[in-house]
């Protein structure tokens, strides 16, 4: 196993319980996850709110999910941060409690230029022996990786792959022209999944797939095999749910539904909070047409 995937890695959320990790709904997660085809797992991505975690408990919770998949689909461990230093700690324990790779975000906040940006992948690839995969989000960090960057980074052994959820489907095709078959890119939109697999990508690192773990592995499988046709209909039919899942920030909605389906408790640190109101209404009516209730 070489840390990376073809199909839908599962962006998991992180249960809490009293104000603790729930390791038991944790467990119960990744079971029914690799029981419905999921391709791959993904801990402490923005998901799994790994902002508000100790280094402890995200250290216990990339063991966990390690141990309890057991080398059934690979382990990818968020290890991220705005301070070089802090993420090459970060991705050192992480690689130590055995991921198999690395998802590293941009530095959010400080706002690196190029050379920042080569200067601070490079430092974390040369501290790990582990594949990476950059991270790509300018909607929660202010800054976007610009196609010609990342084909940069990708010149070093261990910068694999490229999580991209810029939803700039032109920027995520240049990517594609300039690095060819020589990187892993992953659909970091569930809405762009279909694209992203259209454009010679190996799949979607997926918020959806919490709550339709089997059907995101699917709508890829079937690109996979050449049913482009079904694929398709698959990702048109999954974007009222995709849209439900994203009407507040990220996990709310994603937890709210899971919790709805009694998979985990709804609890979550703060400065997020439930979802309520009509949000929450339009969720419920979402999750009952697709036959999740």
């Amino acid at each position: 196993m070489n840390g990376l995937f073809y199909g839908s890695g599962t962006a998991l959320v992180t249960p809490f319980r009293d104000g603790r990790v729930d390791f038991a709904a944790l467990g119960a997660l990744i079971d029914w996850q690799i029981a419905s085809g999921t391709d791959a797992l993904v801990v402490l991505g923005t998901t799994g709110e790994p902002s508000t975690l100790s280094d402890a408990e995200r250290e216990q919770i990339i063991a966990f999910a390690v141990e309890r998949a057991a080398g059934r689909v690979p382990v990818i461990a968020g290890a991220g941060s705005n301070d070089t230093e802090k993420a090459i700690a970060l991705a050192r324990r992480a690689e130590a409690e055995g991921a198999d790779a690395l998802l590293v975000v941009t530095p959010y906040y400080n706002k690196a230029g190029d050379d920042g940006l080569i200067q601070h992948f490079t430092a974390i690839a040369e501290r790990v022996r582990v594949p990476i995969i950059v991270y790509n989000v300018p909607s929660r960090t202010g800054v976007n990786l610009r196609p010609e960057i990342m084909v940069e980074l990708a010149k070093h052994p261990r910068i694999r792959g490229v999580k991209e959820a810029s939803g700039n489907m032109r920027q995520i095709a240049e990517l594609c022209r300039l690095a060819g078959d020589g990187l892993y890119l992953y659909a970091g939109d569930d809405a762009d999944a279909f694209g992203v697999l259209a454009l010679g990508g190996q799949g979607v690192i997926s918020v959806a797939a919490n709550v339709l773990p089997a059907a995101m592995h699917e709508l890829a499988a079937r690109f996979r095999e050449g049913d482009l046709a079904q694929s398709r209909a698959m990702q048109l039919s999954l974007l009222p749910l995709i849209r439900a899942l994203f009407c507040e920030v990220n996990p709310i909605p994603v937890k709210a539904a899971l919790a709805e389906m009694g998979r985990i408790g709804e609890e979550m640190r703060l400065p997020l909070t439930p979802l309520r109101g009509e949000k929450r209404a339009q969720l419920l009516q979402t999750l009952r047409d697709c036959a999740l209730l």
